[in-house]
């Protein structure tokens, strides 16, 4: 990712920090929701017991799209359609709440 693909804060372009803690962020595909295009997805800030009860889904990928679903209150089933590219930034947003 170059430089100018970033913003002061060290996010990228196409992810917004909120006010209270969560991550917007701008798809490129978008999702198809209950019969609706969906173009950015908002993830809250995640607890530990959202970490928690993600790990009970099963392995790494399901604790992960468990754990993105539920930040973004959709369905693990919504996200399954999700494009690679779209979902590699929803990963990205991820990793930031890790610092």
């Amino acid at each position: 990712m170059s430089k100018d693909q970033k913003e002061k804060n060290g996010l990228p372009t196409y992810i917004t920090e909120g006010a209270d803690g969560s991550y917007t962020v701008d798809l490129v595909r978008g999702l198809e929701i209950a019969g609706t295009k969906v173009t950015k997805l908002k993830l809250r800030e995640p607890s530990l017991e959202d970490q928690l009860a993600s790990q009970q889904a099963g392995g790494s990928a399901d604790t992960e799209i468990a754990l993105i679903a539920n930040l973004a209150e959709i369905s693990p089933t919504d996200l399954h359609s999700a494009k690679m590219r779209d979902y590699a930034r929803l990963q990205k947003a991820l990793d930031f709440f890790y610092g």
